[in-house]
This record gives C-alpha cells, structure tokens and sequence, in this order.
C-alpha cells in the first residue's frame, strides 16, 4: 500500500515517504482485518433480522430499538474506554475490545425474546466502545494529519470490505446452515460470525505496538523520522492538556453536530440495506447477501479517492461537502425508485458512496486541532455523541416503516441530516482544517 509523496521530494521527503511505506504495510492491513471483524458483529443483525423477526415475532420498531441500543451502552462507555486506552497502552485495550464483543456477539444465538434482544444489543455497544475513536487516536500517534486521511480511508475500507463480504456470507449461512442441530440460520450466523473477533483479538496481543518507540521492526533512525514528523504536526494544535479542555471547547461540540449528521445515514445503510434490497422483490437469503454488496463496492472506491485526493490538494472542507450532498442525492432518489431494483440499487450506490466517503474524511477535521489527553477525551467524545445516531437512525426508520408502511419519509429524513452536516462543515476554519 504505498502512500504517494504529499509534496514536492526533498531528500528528507523521500526518506520520510520511504519510511512510511514501511509503516503503512505493517500497521494499517491489521487494523482493517480488525474492523472488518468488528463491523460485521456489530451489523449482522440487519442480515439476522430477515428469519429471527419472523421467528421471534419482533415488530419493525422493535428490531430498530434493538439495533440502535447498542449505541446507548457505546455512548456511556466511549470516553472512559479511550481514556484507559492511553492509560495501559493500545496492544493491551484493542484486544480486551476485541475479545469482550466477540463473546457477545456469540451470546446472540441465545436470543429468544425483545428483553434479550435489548439487553445483549446494550452489551454488544459496551464491550465495543473505544475500538474506533481509539484507532483514530492510535493513528495519530504514528500519521502527522498531512497522511492520515488517506490512512484512515483505507481503514475505514473496513465498512464497504464487510458488507462486500459480510453480506452474502450472511445470507449463505443462513440458508446453509437453517435447521443444521436444531438452531436456525440466524443463530449459526452469529456464533460462527463471532470466531474472527475472538481470534483476531488474541492476535493484537502480539502484534500492535502500543507506540513508535516500542516498535522493533523499525530502526532507531526510521523511529525518529516518524517522530519529527507527528511532534512537527503537532505543535500548531490549540486544545491540548486536559480532560475536561475538550468538552469546554465549542469546535468540539460542532463537530458532534458534524459527525452525528453523517452517522445519521451511515448506519441506515448498513443495517437496513438487506431490508431495502427484499422490498424490491428480491427473495433468497444469499441473493439478497450479494446485491446488498454492490452499494459497499461503489463506497469502498468512493471513500479512497476521496481520501488520496483531500491529502494531495491538504483541503479538507469541500472534500467533505460533496460526498455528504451525493449522500443526500442517493436517499432521496431511492424514495422515489424504490419499485424498481436496479433503480434502487442505483440510488442506494450513490448513497453509499456518498455517506461512507465521509466517514473517514471527517476525522482529519478534529485531529487538526486536538491533541495530547484532550485528544483521547474529544476524539471519543465526538465519536460516541455523534454514533448516537446509530441510535436514533435505525429507530427512525423502524418506526416510520410502522407507522406510514413505506420507507420514503425516512429516505428524506435521512437526506435533510447530510444536507445539514454538510452546511455545518462550512462553518469551519479553512486555515486551521485544510492542513
């Protein structure tokens, strides 16, 4: 995975570019491969969805409350987990995450009423908080902002590579495995969807450094060029120090808004996407699995053009305007084509590309001026108000699905928030983001 040079190559340029490609190859495919596995626990409820509402009798309000109160047990716990997490170090935290969500996802195959379904959903968000906003924050221990949007797209390729994947593989288990010991389909997917957490978390244990200095597979020499460069990055930064500096800071709370926006859409697509698919006529669990994966491949190219191309131009704002309005484009054009299937695929592609572009392309906006411990506190902050939305969005959904019998008003619900995020990002300081 080689990163371009962001500039014109000086000799020091060159060696620093060197340098990084080594990082970036060492680094950044284990942390996909990881959110690739926290990805697919945390939506494959919307896959489950298909047999275990019937199954269980779960009206669509109630599948979308479930959904979305795993955010409620993210939320509580997002701060304190990415506090600890600069406390005893990233290998140690990243894995106990890991191992914790894996558990309960598993337990999932358990569930045979709304209660447990709550209650686990509650579980499965506070076993997995701080995984995310403590990458995030891991990222900028080794990537100065002028390389980690580009880095962080590639992580966040995670998102697409799951529902590529994740979803026909879902609906191949579930068909598959239907009635295999007495369990239904549903309940085979979520233990043997569970396995690569609980395994993959084992692994952190022994291969992610906890920073640069600790890393033995770089020179003392290439430690201190990654060094220069983040202490160089860093030393424009405003808000830095203390805990409670990033909760008084106002650009903190705008990018909540910001980032509460973006979620909005995001988490329709990737637990209601195999709901959107079947309204169109598809039926088969498998067939649903892989038209379902066609919106993530669009994402998955969107989100890495962006990224090279915000880093290259180090302009920041409009890079995020644009895909949140295709965002907006896309929902609305689904409500309006949702009779058709390849209209509607259509549609929700240019969603997906949209909402999952903006995703990792946001987080170089809070990076730009947080650092140190307030960093820990305003990156997790932002993410678990902002991720909040992934518990309003799927309700919302469900319920309007209930009460209209038709998912358009949501599609348009879902479009005003980008165009509202979008609006808000214009806000920012061009001086202090575009770096």
């Amino acid at each position: 995975m080689p990163i371009p040079a962001v500039a014109t190559e000086t000799p020091a340029l060159a060696r620093e570019n060197t340098v990084y490609r080594k990082v970036v190859r060492r680094i950044v495919p284990f942390l996909i491969l990881c959110y690739v596995a926290s990805y697919l626990d945390r939506v494959n409820v919307g896959f489950a969805k298909l047999q275990m509402s019937d199954d269980l009798g779960f009206s669509e309000a109630a599948y979308g409350l479930g959904a979305g109160l795993f955010f409620i047990g993210y939320f509580i716990l997002e701060v304190p987990s990415n506090l600890m997490l600069q406390r005893v170090g990233a290998r140690t935290w990243i894995a106990r995450i890991m191992i914790s969500w894996g558990l309960v996802s598993a337990a999932f195959m358990f569930v045979t009423n709304e209660a447990m379904f709550y209650v686990l959903r509650f579980l499965l968000g506070a076993a997995e908080a701080g995984f995310y906003p403590g990458v995030i924050l891991y990222c900028t221990y080794w990537f100065p902002s002028y390389r980690r949007a580009r880095v962080i797209a590639m992580f966040m390729s995670a998102i697409p590579v799951a529902g590529i994947f994740g979803n026909p593989l879902s609906g191949w288990i579930m068909d598959h495995f239907q009635g295999v010991n007495g369990w239904q389909g549903w309940q085979w997917m979520f233990l043997l969807e569970a396995i690569p957490a609980l395994l993959v978390g084992v692994i952190t244990l022994f291969y992610l450094d906890d920073n640069v200095r600790a890393a033995k597979w770089l020179t003392d020499e290439e430690k201190s060029v990654v060094e220069r460069a983040v202490a160089d990055d860093t030393a424009h930064r405003a808000v830095d120090g203390r805990v409670w500096d990033a909760f008084r800071e106002p650009r903190v709370w705008l990018m909540c808004l910001i980032y509460f926006c973006f979620v909005m859409g995001q988490y329709a697509l990737t637990f209601w996407m195999p709901s959107f698919v079947e309204s169109t006529g598809i039926e088969g669990n498998f067939a649903i699995g892989v038209l379902s994966a066609v919106p993530f491949l669009a994402a998955l190219v969107a989100m890495n053009l962006f990224g090279r191309s915000a880093d290259k131009r180090r302009e920041r704002r409009w890079h995020l305007v644009i895909p949140s309005l295709m965002g907006a484009v896309g929902f609305s054009l689904s409500a309006v084509w949702n009779g058709s299937t390849a209209l509607s695929l259509t549609a929700l592609s240019i969603a997906a590309a949209g909402v999952l572009t903006c995703a990792p392309l946001f987080w170089s906006l809070p990076t730009a001026f947080l650092s140190g411990t307030a960093a820990a506190a305003g990156l997790a902050m932002i993410n678990s108000v902002g991720n909040l939305a992934g518990f309003v969005s799927p309700y919302m959904i469900g319920a309007l699905k209930d009460a209209t019998g038709s998912a358009s008003i949501p599609m348009h619900v879902l479009a005003f928030s980008l165009v509202v995020g979008a609006a808000a990002v214009l806000t920012t300081k061009k001086h202090i983001v575009n770096r």
